[in-house]
Order: C-alpha cells, then structure tokens, then sequence
C-alpha cells in the first residue's frame, strides 16, 4: 500500500512538472497531494454516491417542492449526514406557497380503440374528482374569435388544445460528450450579442389568462397538450399556481406526441374518440413554507469562515429527479462525506446547502442568500457576507466534470488552473470565463461571493432526462458520479485550506426584482 502511494504520487509531480503553465500564471497554489491522494482513494474505492443517488430517486423521489416527499427526503438526508459525523444538521424554512401531489392517475383510450396513455398531470393543477369519460375534441384558441366558435360545446370533453408537430427521426444518439475542440471553443471569450426583445409577452400572458378561464366556464373534462418529447418521453412542469388565492385552472395533462398525434388524427377523419382519466391530485395548505438543508465540517485556525457547495434538492415531479438534481445533491453528500471521513485538515468551516424551489425560480438559494449574506434588491449585506471563500454547485445532470464556469472572474483562473492539474487524467481541463446561467450558484454571484458552477458532460441532459418522466435512477453515470465527487471534495479542501479567500469581482449594483417568474 505504502508502494501504490507514493507511485501516486511521483505520478502526479510528474504531470505538473511536464505541463507548462502560462507565463502569467506562475505556481501559486500549495497542493497538497497527499490529502488529493487521500480523497481519491476513498471517493473512487468505497463510494457511497450511487447509493445516496438510489434513496434520493428511488425512496423518495421524486422531490417536487412543498410535496410529502421532499420533506421524507429531506429527513433521510438530514440523519444520513449526521451518522457521518458532521454537525449542526438543519433545515431552514422560508415561504414557498401550497404544496401538491399526484396520488393516483390512470388515462385510457376507449374508443374507437382501447389503448393506455402515456400521459401525466402537470403540477398545481386539480384532479378530476374521480373517474371521468368523454368525447376527445380539437380546440385550437388562438385568436379573440375563436372564442365564439368553441363557446358551449366543450362541456365534460377532453380538449386537444395544441396542433400537432412532426416528430423526426434520431439519426444521432441522444447522449453526448465534450469533444476538445467544443471544449477549445468554451474557454475562448462569447461574442457580446443582444436585441430587442419583442412586445406579446404581456398580450400573451392576458390572453392566456383568459383561455384558461375559458376552460374553466365551459367546464371542460381536461386540457391535454404535448411535449418536446417523443420515443415515450414527456416533458412535464407546473400548470396551475402556489397561491390558493390565484385564479384556478382546469385538469391540464401532459400526453406522449405518439399517443396526443393518433387521438387527433383520428379526430380529423370525422371518427370519435372516447377518453376516460382518473386524476387525484392534491393540494397541500397546511404548511405555506418549504426549507434548505444545511450541515458543516467545522473548520480550525480559520473556523469563523466557511467554504461553501451545494445543489438543488428538489425535481419535478414525473421521473424520480435522478439527474435534475439527485446527480448534484448526492455528489455534494458524497464530497461531504469524503471530507469528513478522510479527516484532511480543513482550516475553515464548510458547509453544505440542499435548495428546494430551484426549479420555481431558485427560490431557496436566493432566501439563504438573502437571510445569511445579503440582498441583492439592495446591496445590504450581513456580516457573513465577508467570511464566505467560495461557493461550489453541480446542477447540470449526471455527466462528468470537464472544468468551470469562471462567471467573469478572471482573478480565479490561475487558482483554478493549478487546482485541475490533478484531475486532467480524469477529464477536468477546462477553463470558461462565460457566465452560465440557470441554477443556484447565481444567488451568490448575485451579492458579489464567488459562487462556481462546474462544466459537465450533457450526456442525455436536455435530449433525455430534464425534466422529463425518464429522469430516472438509469440515466446515471457511475463513473461520472465517482469522480465529480473527488474533483468537488478537492476544490472545497483546498478552498477551506487556502491562506486568504478566493478572489470576488467588484459588488454588483443592487437589482430590484422585476417580478414573480418560474425557472424554466
């Protein structure tokens, strides 16, 4: 054993000699390697991640915010941590809105042939109060008048309100890795780009408004729709709202383009179709409030200042939420329990945070934020705000990590630079200046904290599993999984280790919020 490590070891010198770096970016950085050594033998040889991954999808998920399950969830993950060791395990609340679930649905062709539907309700709308039958019907409301033309006879039917759209065929396969020349073109600076953006946004919301009123008065059975999904992959999210004051919505149901497209073209050959659902979902009021989850490594000399990583917790609500983001939260889990079970010496604290509401908005990142560090509608700041090294998130699915996203902060590139060294034999080589955007370590960057999302192989990301109902504990990449974990655990060891904290960008001006709006 005492062979293989110090092989190891010569091995990586090795690399960082052979390798140059740019004259402007000289070695800074103390790595420690036996600590990297440490922290790769117990994430790649006695990984616990796939099985975190498992209770998060196939226990609990999936884990839409304000449900049943994600408060089950968030217990498991609470006790798990504190079996490993690490203290002050908590959640912290803050207001979300009403809560749902989807207990029970069952869709059926019945006529002129019975067939099952691939099909799923959308999120925060209601049930149909048991069993329903009806007559399927095209409705297409796309201008004032159409109003006229479907007024009084769509009582007790199920409403095909989208057209339909071509469905080609998959000449290259849905998964897909970063080549070097994609990850070339990622470091290089983006084109500054921009337009002005068209005027229906508020014409369309009004007239949405009224349609879905509109459903409501006639009293239809559902509204069925479709996805960008097809091969039996459906794409689903919200449809009605949090707030029980809001206007209510009809049952509105996702249905696969294969099932949606055979109902509607046999519509259009004058042939009825006869549909029967059974949905019951229910609402949640009880408790307006949702919660993070935090828990921490206690630092030493510097232990008055924290490094901080994490992820969403939450999903929608048709897959289990196995990529989008049990993948991130399993490998924030995983590199907490490297770091706690190596024992490597960690100078400050860090800290571990599981948002719920990410996929409403970032909701629970932005209330930690807000709570703990500083508002960005103001630019008032907390006295934490100061004792924050850095910020880590993983949000982009199972794939592995290939380098970082630098958000525009030029000053942490050489640091960075050094840090990857180790993991180039693992796929980590790069290095991207751009902003991206989408998930929650933009809360941070928000109040002027270096807050780091990583670059990660899509692999079946945005073809597959995003929020999609195959979303689900098969689409993981063990591998991918393993090693995210090491390359999470050694930049958060040498975040918590480095003698000052990592550099900031200037303070962004404040930015009122300009409104409610859903992450999409």
């Amino acid at each position: 054993m005492q062979f293989r490590r110090t092989f190891a070891l010569s091995a990586v010198i090795a690399v960082l000699v052979a390798l140059p770096l740019s004259a402007q970016w000289p070695m800074t950085e103390k790595l420690d390697l036996d600590a990297i050594y440490r922290i790769k033998d117990e994430g790649l040889q006695r990984s616990k991640v796939m099985e975190i991954e498992s209770y998060l999808t196939d226990v609990y998920g999936p884990r839409l915010t304000g449900s049943p399950d994600t408060k089950e969830a968030a217990d498991w993950a609470q006790k798990t941590m504190k079996d490993w060791g690490l203290v002050n395990v908590h959640t912290e609340s803050w207001p979300f809105g009403r809560g749902w679930k989807n207990q029970r649905f069952v869709a059926m062709a019945l006529t002129p042939r019975a067939f099952p539907l691939i099909a799923y309700p959308k999120a925060w709308t209601p049930g149909t109060n048991g069993p329903v039958t009806g007559d399927a019907v095209i409705a297409l409301i796309n201008t004032e008048k159409d109003f006229d033309t479907f007024r009084g006879k769509l009582r007790g039917k199920f409403v095909l309100a989208v057209p339909l759209r071509d469905v080609p065929a998959h000449f290259e396969a849905p998964g897909s890795r970063y080549t070097d020349a994609e990850l070339a073109d990622l470091s290089k600076q983006p084109a500054v780009g921009g337009g002005r953006g068209g005027g229906r946004g508020q014409f369309d919301a009004a007239f949405n408004r009224k349609k879905a009123q509109f459903w409501i008065d006639e009293g239809v059975a559902a509204v069925l729709d479709i996805s960008r999904g097809d091969g039996g992959t459906v794409f689903v999210q919200g449809g009605g709202s949090r707030d029980a004051k809001d206007p209510p919505v009809a049952p509105l149901v996702t249905v696969a383009v294969e099932h949606y497209g055979r109902i509607f073209r046999t519509l259009e050959k004058k042939v009825p179709v006869t549909l029967q659902m059974d949905i019951d979902n229910r609402f949640y009021d009880a408790d307006l409030n949702s919660f993070n989850i935090a828990g921490e490594i206690p630092g030493t000399d510097k232990a008055d200042e924290i490094v901080m990583l994490g992820g969403h917790f939450d999903s929608w609500h048709t897959g289990t939420g196995a990529t989008d983001n049990a993948a991130g939260s399993a490998i924030m889990m995983e590199a907490m329990r490297i770091l706690k079970t190596t024992g490597v010496k960690l100078r400050r604290t860090v800290r571990i945070g599981l948002w719920t509401g990410e996929e409403e908005g970032l909701l629970g990142s932005k209330e930690y934020v807000k709570a703990h560090f500083g508002d960005p509608a103001t630019m008032v700041l907390k006295p934490e705000h100061p004792k924050v090294a850095g910020y880590f998130n993983v949000d982009n699915g199972t794939g592995l990590i290939r380098g970082v996203y630098l958000q525009g902060n030029e000053a942490v590139a050489p640091i960075f630079q050094q840090w990857m060294e180790p993991f180039k034999n693992l796929g980590m080589t790069t290095l991207s200046i751009r902003n991206t955007g989408g998930t929650d370590h933009l809360s941070y960057d928000a109040v002027g904290l270096p807050g780091f999302q990583f670059i990660q192989d899509e692999v079946e990301y945005n073809a597959r599993t995003h929020h999609s109902n195959m979303d689900t504990y098969e689409r993981i990449q063990a591998n991918d999984m393993m090693r995210n974990a090491v390359i999470v655990a050694s930049f958060v060891m040498n975040t918590a280790n480095r003698d000052e904290k990592l550099p900031r960008k200037p303070l962004p001006k404040p930015t009122p919020p300009a409104g409610r709006g859903t992450q999409p």
